[in-house]
């Protein structure tokens, strides 16, 4: 096998071998020429080529959202390394582990006016688990492992930066490389230290006291046991369970949309909704409607399930980490804790629930063509069993207003919230999953990230349905300018573009809609499969939007 004669690139492929890192995204360069000719010279892993670095490390995360394990990403020296930071952010707050791997100039050449030279050593410290700086005599090649087992335990991103000078493109031919992959530790209840009992029993006999117990859940990947769990949590009047759409549980006596629920709420339901016990698990919360109204009725008690270090205390009162995942804890727990059937919380809240869904399909019933109706009619026919995808700013927000089939799974990255990867976070999703995936997303969100779609790793299983309103039409929505001239210019960014050559320059059929009237038909060939991806653009009126969902709220 002809390998690299460099023996630090044949010390980071022996790493990345022996620790089972199958997927590499390659950006091209010069300086990573070493890297990109070893890994290229192993059968065993699975290469990905994306030119835009910024793009390719949210494609990164969208393979290591759904197989829950580390992804390799690999970059030339200099400024090509910093389009990295907005997912690895992304990785560090939703715990997603990725790998960099930076080519950079020898040290003797930093700061001396060298092309391509930047100070790159820990320039991800403030968002990276562990940085390995590598030294060219070979002496600390064992942090290379180290950085990979902290992405893999603590689930983010570890950078390791490799210094090369040249010539960078010898090879040699290289014997006996049969290094294996280990075999993929499964993540297991028996990997993690339980609780001891008389820790838990004061929380159980608070627990058992309280008649209003709130369990919020956030961000979560798709996890039967959880289900269960909370399935059983549910059969206590005591307890109300609040979920997001990207919690991925469902049950009918979840309050799962949350700001259907309270929007309308008073001073005195506001009380009465207001827990004893908060329970929280999962990532972060979208609903600011839920976290404004926490921070100012606040619990007795605010309880974090997680197994991270240095859990967010979103509203100002947490009282207790538990350090271990939820399936564990409610594992411990269940044994300890009795329901209180003397509450009425749940049914009570329940109650308002069916009313206000009742009154939320009247409303929709009579609602003009907005995106407000888009979304309903979207949602509505999502094939059975596929992956969604959802784009930040009004997509995820308008997305939980809706219930959808509980064999859909629901992804977005809230741990930034930014807009700046939801494109290519789908299309690493959709690399390694067999069912459909869907990407839906504002305008401003599609053509940022419009470099997304700039390889030849996207699968014919992708959809993307685009909700064009002609700008940012969440500031027409939330408090901001009074003026309609910094609005449009500075802040909605009123655009007239459209997708269709965006379809045609990327190989993707394309389909358009302007009213209900072109929408309701288009859906049987759009999820029809085929050879080629496809995107839906659906022209909504930008003038009219923000106002349907306000009088939608004020019907509520």
């Amino acid at each position: 096998m002809n390998l690299p004669k460099n023996k630090l690139v044949q010390a980071v492929l022996k790493s990345c071998l022996s620790n089972n890192i199958k997927h590499i995204i390659i950006s091209p360069g010069s300086r990573n020429a070493p890297l990109i000719i070893g890994f290229g010279q192993i059968p065993f892993f699975e290469k990905h080529v994306i030119v835009d670095e910024r793009s390719a490390a949210f494609v990164a995360l969208g393979i290591a959202q759904q197989l829950q394990e580390p992804v390799a990403l690999l970059c030339t020296s200099g400024s090509a390394l910093l389009n990295y930071y907005p997912a690895i952010a992304e990785a560090f707050y939703s715990h997603i582990p990725l790998i960099i791997l930076s080519a950079d100039r020898p040290k003797k050449w930093i700061d001396q006016g060298d092309g391509q030279t930047i100070r790159q050593e820990n320039v991800f410290a403030n968002h990276s688990l562990f940085n390995a700086n590598l030294r060219e005599d070979l002496t600390n090649v064992h942090l290379i492992d180290q950085a990979i087992q902290t992405a893999r335990d603590k689930k983010g991103a570890v950078h390791i930066n490799i210094p090369f000078d040249e010539p960078l493109y010898e090879t040699i031919t290289v014997q006996n490389w049969n290094i294996k992959p280990s075999k993929e530790k499964e993540d297991s209840l028996l990997n993690e230290d339980p609780l001891a009992v008389d820790f838990l029993e004061p929380f159980a006999e608070k627990w058992n006291k309280a008649k209003r117990k709130m369990v919020l859940v956030g961000v979560n990947y798709p996890n039967e046991l959880l289900q269960i769990q909370l399935n059983h949590l549910a059969k206590d009047p005591s307890v109300l369970i609040l979920t997001e759409t990207t919690s991925n549980v469902y049950n009918t006596n979840f309050i799962n949309s949350i700001d259907q629920l309270i929007t309308p709420f008073d001073g005195a339901l506001f009380k009465e909704l207001q827990p004893e016990i908060l329970v929280t698990l999962g990532g972060m919360v979208v609903s600011k409607r839920i976290k404004q109204f926490l921070r100012k009725y606040k619990p007795k008690e605010h309880w974090h399930i997680s197994p991270f270090d240095n859990p967010p205390n979103t509203y100002e009162c947490l009282s207790q980490h538990f350090k271990l995942s939820s399936d564990l804890f409610f594992s411990q727990f269940f044994f300890l804790i009795t329901n209180n059937t003397s509450s009425n919380y749940q049914n009570y809240f329940l109650t308002i629930k069916e009313t206000r869904k009742a009154k939320h399909g009247e409303i929709l019933s009579k609602t003009s063509f907005s995106d407000l109706k888009s979304y309903e009619t979207v949602l509505a026919n999502l094939p059975e069993k596929s992956q969604l995808q959802v784009a930040n700013s009004s997509a995820i927000r308008y997305t939980q207003l809706f219930d959808l089939n509980e064999n859909i799974t629901v992804f977005c990255n809230r741990g930034t919230s930014g807009i700046d990867g939801s494109s290519s976070t789908a299309v690493g999703a959709a690399i390694v999953q067999e069912k459909p995936v869907i990407l839906i997303t504002g305008d401003i969100s599609f053509f940022y990230d419009s470099n997304a779609f700039w390889n030849d790793s996207i699968k014919a299983n992708f959809r993307i349905i685009l909700m064009n309103n002609s700008g940012g039409g969440i500031f027409r929505y939330i408090p901001g300018p009074s003026s309609t001239e910094e609005l449009e210019t500075y802040f909605e960014t009123k655009q007239q573009r459209n997708a269709k050559e965006f379809a045609s320059m990327y190989n993707f059929d394309y389909y358009l809609a302007s009213d209900l009237s072109e929408l309701k038909p288009i859906f049987a060939a759009f999820y029809k499969p085929s050879n080629k991806p496809k995107l839906l653009e659906i022209q909504t009126p930008r003038e009219l939007n923000d106002l349907i969902l306000k009088d939608y709220f004020k019907k509520l």
